[in-house]
């Protein structure tokens, strides 16, 4: 039996895990369970859901080698609970988008053959994505698909920002600055907008994505003039396993005193740095801040991360000529105030004065009431902003709706 309302399932999906959400589009778009498939190809993966409805929340052990094998467990539950028309449409993030998609779109066939000529853009995340659509596709054939480019917010950088500064016939291969976080960058600025007016959302604002990827950006006139990520998720601030910044002539330097190949530099800078390679012992900063006191190598992984990402802020406030709002987000920017506040002090000078209380509580605004620039704390919603895209591209309810 078809439902009411249509049914929006948001799938995003990592190197080793597949998380998901289901919205329900009525007046607004309602999120009716969420859930996830962790540790794919391992053999303790779990599959977990929670429900508004307790009994329809579980955690349970499947069996998923690949993601081939857990998407389709994730659809053989979906059929089980809800049947085979339980679903409108499918929104998948699809972390690159190339030169070529700056919109998010229904997922054809020939679609499907640029994202594997972009592949080498996106090794690690790129390929389990086609692979998800796919999956999808052969159980449901007629079910629509949409792809949500995490790039697509900051596909029309300034021209002087995307650069990079190499030989020029490589721009023509589409070796540019793409950035990421895009999907959240955008649902923080429909945020903005609607908590302090659109006046605030046209300001000078640094958006601050702060996760086990992290990465920042410039915004103006409500539209993005920097962003720390380059061509690919490695650049910008040291992250949980990323190593960020580093001079290219370390690449050459281990190639001959460590025999390292490209792949193995890779798998370093992607895998073995951040906080796990300068602490030698864990890549979450909560582990981090419960040993600094005693672990020196914690206490320089947290100190270098917040030296960055002030550092950041610094050279994107110069860029956007002054700052008006800083918004903290994602698992590190919303959930540990004793790391926002590292990161605000110093930055006086720019008119950032935080309220201890305030931000000692996770409140909305942490700023003092004297302060120039408004610092927020803002949770943001990488599914439900998959969800309104999804609605937006096939003219469904809900797009604006929360």
């Amino acid at each position: 039996m078809t439902p009411a309302n249509p049914r929006i399932l948001t799938i995003n999906g990592g190197s080793s895990s597949i998380k998901f959400a289901l919205f329900e589009a009525g007046a607004s778009l309602q999120r009716v369970l969420a859930g996830g498939i962790e540790r794919i190809g391992l053999p303790d993966a779990t599959f977990q859901v929670k429900s508004s409805n307790e009994a329809d929340s579980f955690s349970r052990s499947v069996t998923a080698p690949d993601h081939t094998a857990a998407v389709d467990a994730l659809m053989d539950w979906i059929q089980q609970r809800s049947g085979h028309d339980a679903l409108t449409a499918v929104g998948h993030r699809v972390v690159h988008g190339g030169p070529k998609y700056s919109e998010p779109q229904l997922i054809t066939a020939e679609m499907v053959e640029e994202l594997r000529r972009l592949s080498p853009f996106d090794p690690e995340h790129l390929p389990e994505e086609i692979l998800l659509t796919e999956a999808f596709h052969r159980r449901f054939p007629s079910l629509p698909q949409v792809a949500c480019f995490d790039t697509a917010f900051h596909h029309d950088l300034p021209r002087v920002a995307r650069m990079l500064a190499i030989p020029r016939r490589y721009e023509a291969l589409g070796v540019r600055r793409y950035g990421f976080h895009g999907l959240s960058y955008a649902f923080l600025m429909g945020e903005l907008a609607r908590l302090s007016g659109p006046d605030a959302a046209q300001g000078r604002i640094i958006l601050a994505h702060l996760g086990n990827g992290a990465s920042l950006a410039a915004v103006h006139g409500g539209k993005p003039i920097d962003t720390s990520m380059g061509f690919t998720p490695a650049a910008g601030v040291p992250m949980s396993t990323r190593s960020g910044d580093l001079d290219p002539g370390l690449l050459w330097y281990l190639a001959r005193t460590e025999g390292l190949d490209a792949k193995q530099f890779n798998d370093m800078v992607n895998f073995q740095s951040g906080l796990l390679g300068v602490s030698e012992t864990s890549s979450d900063m909560r582990d981090l801040l419960g040993r600094e006191t005693q672990d020196v190598r914690a206490a320089e992984a947290v100190a270098l991360f917040c030296y960055q990402v002030r550092k950041c802020i610094g050279a994107f406030a110069a860029a956007l000529g002054g700052l008006d709002t800083l918004v903290f987000a994602g698992g590190i920017g919303e959930n540990a105030p004793v790391v926002r506040a590292r990161i605000c002090d110093g930055l006086g000078f720019l008119g950032v004065a935080l309220d201890d209380e305030r931000n000692t509580a996770n409140g909305g605004v942490i700023s003092t009431d004297a302060g120039r620039v408004t610092v927020r704390v803002m949770r943001t919603d990488e599914e439900l902003m998959i969800a309104r895209m999804v609605c937006g591209v096939l003219g469904l309810g809900g797009n604006n709706g929360n």
